[in-house]
C-alpha cells in the first residue's frame, strides 16, 4: 500500500514527484528555520523511499538523503573547528554546497530527469 495513495506505482509517480518538490522546499527553508525543516525533509525521504524504488524518482530521494547527511557532517566539522577559524571556511563551503545540491536537484526534478550520483554513501 502506498503511503500517499493506493494503487500502482506508475499511477502515482506524480504524487511522489510532488513530495520530492516539497522535500526540496523543506531543505531550502532550513536556512530560515534553523535546520528543523531539514530533519522533517529527511524523515519524509526515509518514510517514502520504498515507494519510489526502481523509478526515476529514486535518484532524487537518494540525492536528498545524501545532501542531509553530508550537510550534517560538514556542519559538525565546521562547528568543531570554529575556534581555529578554519570552521568559517568549512561552514561557508557547506552552505554553498547545500544550496547547489538543492537547486540542481530541484531543476532536474522539474525536468523529470534522473540525477547521476557521483558518490554512494554506505548508509543510504
Amino acid at each position: 500500500m502506498n503511503m500517499l495513495t493506493t494503487g500502482s506505482k506508475d499511477d502515482h509517480s506524480s504524487d511522489y514527484k510532488g513530495l520530492a518538490q516539497i522535500i526540496y522546499l523543506l531543505q531550502a527553508l532550513a536556512f530560515l528555520f534553523g535546520g528543523i525543516t531539514f530533519f522533517i525533509a529527511v524523515f519524509l525521504n526515509y518514510a517514502n523511499k520504498k515507494h519510489v524504488e526502481g523509478t526515476w524518482l529514486e535518484s532524487h530521494y537518494n540525492w536528498q538523503i545524501e545532501t542531509f547527511w553530508v550537510a550534517l557532517f560538514l556542519l559538525a566539522i565546521g562547528t568543531l573547528t570554529l575556534p581555529f577559524y578554519f570552521g568559517f571556511v568549512v561552514l561557508i563551503a557547506a552552505i554553498i554546497w547545500v544550496i547547489n545540491r538543492i537547486v540542481s536537484g530541484w531543476i532536474a526534478l522539474n525536468k523529470s530527469s534522473v540525477i547521476k550520483q557521483r558518490t554512494k554513501l554506505p548508509f543510504i
